[in-house]
């Protein structure tokens, strides 16, 4: 898989995602490390989610792991925290908008 195509996967995993409920900004980095490696963002505004395949300096969360692992956990077959726990997972920033990710990602 390449950087490009993962990005195209997550656009379409979270084009069903219901954010509309998420008053606050929000704003994911994702650092990809191995196959398909690179950094995009998921910004949350307005009710309204937007994935960009650029870096996010002002993010609020920003998660570093591997592509299989991500799409993992954004499809629902991997719980962030437990991949967290065993080291699948960094997590940089605010904690509690990091859980909010899991909760619109299987949606």
């Amino acid at each position: 898989m390449t950087y490009e195509e993962l990005v195209q996967e997550i656009r379409e995993i979270f084009s069903t995602a219901d954010v509309s409920g998420i008053k606050e900004h929000i704003a994911y980095q994702f650092n990809i490390q191995g196959e398909a490696e690179g950094a995009f963002y998921a910004e949350i505004s307005d009710g309204k989610l937007r994935i960009e395949p650029y870096e996010y300096y002002d993010r609020d969360v920003l998660f570093t792991s591997t592509a299989d692992t991500l799409l993992k956990i954004v499809k629902g077959k991997l719980n962030a925290v437990h991949a967290f726990t065993v080291g699948k997972l960094k997590v940089e920033g605010d904690f509690d908008k990091a859980l909010k990710l899991q909760e619109f990602a299987k949606k």
